[in-house]
């Protein structure tokens, strides 16, 4: 059971997930997936893809042996096609489609030196390894780029063998230098293409796919045929992935407990119509952004009741009274809530405090300003747009409305305050920054506007 952590959007600090290793632990978590993207500590050529708030060496190698300490076995994952690599400037001559960031050239010597050299340099950092992630989803406007169009004229070759190849190559690159670690792919690319041109391709040999829906109905039926299918082409062993957060909305700021543990109880019932001997493991998805240029959606803590009781069904083959009040006794949540969104009751699991305010503002916030703007009767009678933009006010409105509108500003202050100060402790400033600026900035700057022209009217 591994839980993802996806790092290309608000990274956790590191003391920060030293405070949550032990607790994913005890929830049943056995390994950690680790999408470093562009929080890794590259050096030489590549330092130049690190992001302000990258991870340094030290930090690396004591999340790894706090990793280590809790029983946890790490996988990394380097997302193959390289999106968060594409975008700069000094690899954009290695894009498949010259104007998107989306897929490396498979046909570059350099594109694959360039893999070669990422995955030392992750696996220099890593002991004892047994898998390594390498992507291989969502590989869009492979086959689009001028060189592939030519390749794909010559006789015989499709799109799926272009992919298939690409994938092979990655595989081996990683093969080759160290033969005793597993590489994992997304199984998305392979779904659709024949038995045939899946087993005369070479892939199974070298890699375990891992099937993801994050469905509340992922067709269970056709996941088991699936797996048969994959078997019959020659792959070993499967992992599942699940998701515990960020996959019901790409501005997502609050989860939703109840889709994600219907997520689990599913994949639940894949397992237990699959051979035994098939299944390697499942990943518990935690996107942080659906892809390196979209907005963040709910962060970590906010997310952890869900994990816990998404991890909790998992290790005790589904969801009962008894795991709820384990969950409710491991995260000091009473009266946990899985059908609606949480209500603001402080845990006593690192970050709690978090997802409390982010729950307040994400609830109360935005329709509070709404009330005040667009429902009271003397905003919208006597202090309209129209009176606004030429600032006339007749004196008495001015005492109706303005205690109300200063009473909720400096209240919302206080609570962005408040929030602030609790993501210090879990987040780096470009990350609170940029939570704030889509979840906070936009109301709070018409609570400011209204209060700014109420004392100048």
């Amino acid at each position: 059971r591994l839980v993802h952590l996806d790092l290309k959007g608000a990274a956790p600090r590191a003391q920060y997930l030293e405070q949550v290793l032990p607790l994913l632990r005890t929830l049943g978590a056995t390994g950690l997936l680790l999408e470093y993207e562009d929080t890794f500590p590259y050096t030489g050529p590549l330092e130049l893809l690190q992001a302000p708030h990258a991870y340094s060496p030290e930090e690396l190698q004591a999340l790894l042996s706090w990793a280590r300490a809790q029983g946890l076995d790490v996988v990394p994952l380097l997302p193959f096609p390289l999106q968060f690599v594409l975008k700069h400037r000094q690899f954009a001559h290695l894009r498949e489609v010259k104007e998107l960031p989306n897929a490396l050239n498979p046909h570059k010597e350099e594109s694959l030196a360039l893999v070669k050299a990422m995955i030392d340099q992750v696996m220099a950092l890593h002991q004892d390894l047994q898998w390594f992630h390498i992507g291989c989803d969502e590989v869009y406007y492979l086959g689009e780029g001028e060189e592939s169009k030519q390749w794909l004229q010559q006789q015989n070759n499709t799109p799926e063998k272009l992919c298939l190849s690409h994938i092979k190559a990655v595989a081996t690159c990683l093969a080759w230098s160290y033969p005793m670690v597993t590489p994992i792919v997304w199984d998305d690319m392979l779904r659709g293409m024949s038995e045939e041109t899946l087993a005369e391709s070479g892939v199974p040999q070298l890699v375990q796919p891992m099937i993801w829906d994050y469905a509340t109905d992922i067709n269970v039926e056709g996941k088991v045929q699936l797996i048969e299918k994959y078997r019959r082409c020659g792959f070993s062993k499967v992992w599942f992935a699940s998701a515990f957060k960020g996959a019901t909305g790409a501005n997502q700021s609050l989860t939703l407990i109840g889709h994600h543990l219907r997520n689990q109880l599913e994949w639940l019932q894949v397992a237990q119509r699959s051979p035994a001997d098939v299944l390697e493991g499942i990943a518990l998805t935690g996107w942080q952004r659906y892809d390196h240029f979209a907005v963040l959606c709910e962060l970590l803590p906010v997310a952890i009741p869900s994990l816990a009781v998404c991890l909790q069904a998992l290790k005790n083959g589904g969801y009962s009274e008894k795991v709820k009040e384990n969950v409710e006794n491991l995260l000091g949540m009473p009266n946990l809530e899985i059908e609606t969104f949480m209500s603001p009751s402080l845990g006593t699991f690192p970050g709690s405090n978090v997802l409390t305010l982010v729950t307040q503002i994400s609830f109360h916030l935005k329709a509070s300003v709404d009330e005040l703007l667009e429902r009271n009767r003397y905003s919208t009678g006597w202090f309209s747009p129209y009176h606004r933009k030429r600032k006339i006010i007749h004196p008495i409105i001015v005492h109706h409305l303005q205690p109300d509108a200063v009473r909720l500003f400096s209240k919302w202050n206080a609570v962005v305050q408040d929030l602030q100060a609790a993501m210090e402790q879990v987040f780096h400033s470009c990350a609170i920054e940029e939570w704030m600026e889509e979840n906070v900035h936009p109301h709070l700057q018409k609570l400011q506007e209204v209060v700014d022209d109420l004392d100048e009217a």
